[in-house]
Formats: C-alpha cells, structure tokens, sequence
C-alpha cells in the first residue's frame, strides 16, 4: 500500500481517536528486556507533561472508524456522513515500531470501532500488542481499548501483552446510556471490566507463590464517561464514579465533557458544550476521593446535586461544615488537615514532619507552601496574625474569589509588562 494511502488512514482514525482522554501516565513497571524496544517503566506513558516537566507522547489511533453501532454521541456512529477507513493489523505494528525509532513516540494507544462484532474487533486489537511484544520485542506501554461484550478469553489475553486495559462506560447512567445507544446494554461493559479485575487479582495472588508469573494489566484498569449528553447531574455521575472504583479496582475514571459532533433530537444543542471547568470540577471531586479520604456523599448529596462552578470541592465542602473549624495545625490528625482547604497532601507530610520539632506559625505554614489565600479562615497556629473568625460563608467565599481575582489581574499585568 503506498505511502499516501497510510497517511490518510492515519489523519481519518487519528482524529477519530481525539475524543477518548482515558490514555494518560498507565503506572506500569514492564521494562527492557533482551536488548529490545522501549522501555514503559518509571514515569510510564500519558498525553501530557510529567511532574518533571518531560512531555511524553504516544500513538494514539482506532484500528478503524467502522462500526455497527449507531450511538447518537459518537462521531463513528454508522448513520454519520464520514470518511471511513480502516488499518490491517501489521499496518498498525510497523507504524508503532517506525515512529518510535524516530523518537516520535513512547507508545501506543489502541481503541477501535467495533466492526462484525466485539469478538473479531477484539481479536485483532490483542493481535497488534501480541505482534508488537513477541515479533517485534517491544516494551514499551500499550494501552488497549478493551471491546464491549468481548469474550473471557481474549480479554486475559489481552492482559498479557497490554500494560493497561480500559473499557468505556460512556453514558453515567442505564437510562442514558438506553436513550443514547439503545443497542448496547450496561452487562457488555461490565462483563470484560469484572474478567479483568479478577485476572489482576489472580495475577497478584500466584506472583507471591512464582516469581516467574507472566505479568497481567500492570497498569490496570480505567474507564470514562461522557459528560452532558444526557442530563445526569453531578451526584448521579460521582455516585457511578464510585460504584466503579469499588466494583473494579479501578485506576482512573475520566471525565469527557460532549462536544457536539452532529444533529439529534436526543441530544443538546449544536453550540452547547460542556464548560471545561465542570469537568476541572469532577475531577477535583474525584481526586478528593481517591486521595483525601472523603467520600461522595460528603460533597454530592440530594440537598446539593452539583457542584459550585465558583469554587474547588473542597472549600465547598468546608464552608457547608464550618462547625468542623477551626483546626489547629500543630495537633490536628492527618485526615483533617487534608481537609483545610488551601493544604494539599504534600504540605499535609510536610506539616506533620514540621511540628515534631516546632510549633508552627504562619511564616512556617508560608514556606511549607499552603495557599493562605484560602487555608487562613480555617485553621489556627501558633500566631494570631491572619486569624479571621466569626465570618458567614458567604462572606469568606466572596473574600477568598476577590483575592483570587486580585492575584490573577496582578499576575497578569507583570506578564504583559515583560512584553512593553
């Protein structure tokens, strides 16, 4: 096939593949072997910077834009007037190879539209990362879009060649997802997610009895959702979130605000894309989950279904619980510094390190880096300096947006001066 020919299929299902974001840093461990290709160990493989600052990228494509289904939120979906096209599987595996050795790459991101049927568009998915690591020796991270309704069989062999598996629940709820795909059911996405969790289960129970064990999904499992297709608001979404994360072990659930791609009743208006900042939201909310200890119900309840686009979660949280304040830094327990709002994990290790050897003050809170801006109105130390008590909510609230504000246009002034 000529040259002109793969670079068209690879405008066409490069494009198509933009609007899957489940595809960042996978946590995997596989590294070189055999003096082979690539290397997925240490930092791993996501679509942005790294902590360091070193931007890594990856192949990210559908195996084809062809598909059966006909979900109304999907740009593939078989009623669209679209250029199709589809890659053979060494197609695949010689571009992977061939833009990584130009460094253009570190890995390769694999999703695909579901063609005859989940089982042969599975087969061939697991057939390129199966090519890639046995014919071509390579090591570097691949990440898998795992099939709806695929059998047992070719998702644990999917594991074995993938360093993660992800499989996307689309719509937050069965009703959405019925209003919107009526040909895809709930059970299809649950079946590979459940085969998945326990084959990493088992994975992990004989590793302990033989070293020797094949590794199984190191990077595991994540899933995403399509924000504002459906009129799910943002305690149904969080709920689904964590049903999930407990049901499957989950390493990342993600968050795709809609983009309106064509026309249906069905569907939100042409021009009515979700604010980026409602997704900024959910994931903050998540990240509060998975890493500070709160629960949904904490932040998302019947009484409060959305989340305040003004503020993050958590000075939300702490101005609905301002009899929970204020907190004493120097005596305070882990969980309820994480709770302060301003103070984030590090600074919350940072702070219980500290005070073993001092009480500390404001100008101790300062260096250790807390934003002030925000943690000031809810804790004490051992000064009375920037104390504020005895404020309502919606006065702290509207102090704490003024000074953002504040900070910003003055940000923004000394950048634009560097350019008088």
């Amino acid at each position: 096939m000529s040259f002109e020919r793969i670079k068209e299929k690879l405008n066409i299902l490069a494009d198509a593949a933009k609007y899957d974001v489940s595809c960042s840093s996978s946590g995997s461990t596989r590294s070189n072997k055999s003096k082979g290709l690539g290397d997925s160990s240490g930092m791993g493989i996501c679509h942005s910077y790294t902590e360091d600052g070193r931007c890594v990228s990856l192949l990210k494509i559908l195996l084809t834009n062809h598909c059966i289904f006909d979900c109304a939120y999907c740009v593939t979906r078989k009623s669209n007037d679209i250029k199709r096209a589809a890659f053979k599987v060494q197609e695949v595996v010689e571009l992977t190879i061939n833009f990584y050795r130009r460094n253009y790459i570190e890995g390769l991101f694999l999703s695909s539209g579901i063609f005859k049927n989940p089982d042969y568009t599975m087969e061939r998915l697991v057939a390129v990362a199966k090519k890639l690591r046995l014919e071509e020796n390579f090591n570097g991270y691949i990440h898998l879009k795992s099939i709806p309704g695929a059998s047992d069989e070719l998702m644990r062999e999917a594991g074995l060649y993938a360093d993660r598996l992800s499989v996307n629940i689309e719509i937050p709820t069965k009703k959405g997802l019925k209003l919107l795909a009526p040909d895809k059911k709930r059970e299809d996405f649950i079946k590979p997610m459940e085969k998945v969790k326990n084959e990493i289960i088992q994975y992990k129970n004989e590793k302990k009895i033989i070293k020797s064990t094949p590794k199984y999904a190191p990077g595991g499992q994540s899933t995403q959702m399509i924000i504002g297709a459906t009129g799910e608001n943002d305690y149904q979404i969080m709920h689904t979130s964590k049903f999930f994360y407990k049901k499957f072990n989950l390493k990342r659930v993600y968050y795709s605000g809609y983009v309106p791609i064509s026309y249906d009743s069905r569907l939100p208006q042409i021009g009515s894309q979700v604010p980026m900042l409602r997704e900024n939201r959910l994931y903050q909310t998540d990240w509060l989950m998975r890493f500070y200890g709160f629960d949904v119900s904490e932040i998302l309840n019947e009484n409060n279904q959305n989340l305040d686009l003004d503020i993050d979660p958590k000075l939300g949280w702490a101005l609905r619980n301002l009899h929970e304040f204020p907190i004493d830094v120097n005596t305070a327990d882990k969980r309820m510094l994480s709770r302060i709002p301003g103070v984030g994990m590090k600074s919350v290790y940072k702070i219980l390190h500290a005070r073993r050897f001092r009480q500390l003050n404001w100008d101790h809170l300062k260096r250790i880096g807390i934003s002030l801006n925000r943690a000031q109105y809810f804790l004490t130390c051992n000064s009375k300096l920037f104390e504020k008590r005895d404020l309502s909510p919606a006065t702290i609230k509207s102090l704490i947006l003024q000074n953002s504000s504040s900070k910003y246009q003055k940000t923004l002034s000394n950048q634009l001066s560097l350019f008088g």
